[in-house]
């Protein structure tokens, strides 16, 4: 008799759970949330033609890399890149050293590293100063500082609201060796550099207020990154086969490369999915500023 109530209770209890499990089963999912909207696309406005007396142009064995020269970074050294560059200079001068996750260097007529030109040095461009006017774009404002773009190059700054406290109504700032800028090369002394430049392959803090950026690649990191490997390089060595300013090609030739500008929209976009993508480890080097093929 007992056993017979038992299993009558358990078959109340097995029909209370798959009852139960029915409800669960009939009860609506929760909706999942709504995608977020698509990033904004950019328009014509957004995009900007860079002046061609600041587009370096180097036709190499491996590809052309095209550089945009950034006087409000370190206009002594952009200079002289533009002087060394209108008189034929580089033509023909190989990167005699290159490695992997630092720089691909150049500009040395000699290959040793001991080379120049016969101009005299460049002063020494590590950190600069700038105001309220200078188009700077923030991206991210860690402890003590702001970090963005001046074009494009990747900068590092003190915030603005110390310029009300300096007498020249400005603050410090210094270039971000990501990927793609291009550092003045020099001896042990500060005020050494001359001709000799490097392109950098990889991010590399270390060179930050020790070396001038004068520069970033924006058509052909791919190149750089194909140049060979070496301390020298075994020969052949890869050459620079022409290097000329935009403005001194002849119209037919020119490269009319398009950037998008860091203060749109459309590039906050860029920025924060970078960020997102990384999280706690968020670089601005890992932002890259997108161009429309020349």
């Amino acid at each position: 008799m007992k056993s017979k109530m038992m299993i009558a209770r358990l078959m109340g209890v097995a029909a209370v759970l798959v009852a139960a499990g029915s409800l669960a089963e009939a009860k609506p999912k929760p909706k999942a949330p709504p995608a977020p909207p698509p990033p904004p696309k950019p328009t014509a406005a957004d995009w900007r033609t860079p002046d061609p007396n600041n587009l370096l142009v180097i036709d190499t064995n491996k590809g052309r890399i095209i550089i945009e020269l950034s006087p409000e970074v370190a206009p002594q050294s952009a200079e002289r890149l533009r002087t060394l560059a209108r008189q034929h200079f580089y033509d023909g001068q190989s990167f005699f050293r290159v490695i992997d996750g630092f720089m691909d260097q150049t500009g040395d007529p000699l290959n040793t590293g001991e080379g120049g030109s016969k101009l005299p040095n460049v002063p020494a461009e590590f950190t600069f100063r700038r105001d309220s006017t200078t188009p700077f774009v923030t991206v991210a404002q860690p402890d003590g500082e702001s970090i963005g773009f001046i074009g494009v190059m990747p900068v590092a700054s003190q915030p603005q609201a110390l310029m009300s406290m300096t007498k020249d109504g400005k603050v410090g700032a210094w270039s971000l060796f990501c990927p793609g800028v291009l550092g003045m090369a020099r001896a042990n002394e500060p005020d050494s550099a001359n001709s000799q430049f490097f392109l950098m392959r990889d991010s590399y803090p270390k060179l930050e207020k020790q070396y001038s950026a004068a520069g970033r690649v924006i058509v052909g990191e791919d190149v750089v990154q194909s140049i060979k490997l070496g301390e020298p390089p075994t020969p052949p060595l890869d050459r620079m086969i022409t290097v000329r300013l935009a403005s001194d090609l002849p119209p037919a030739e020119r490269p009319t490369v398009k950037v998008l500008q860091t203060s749109s929209a459309a590039f906050r976009a860029i920025v924060d999915a970078a960020r997102d993508e990384k999280g706690a480890d968020f670089s601005i080097c890992d932002v890259t500023i997108p161009t429309l093929p020349n």
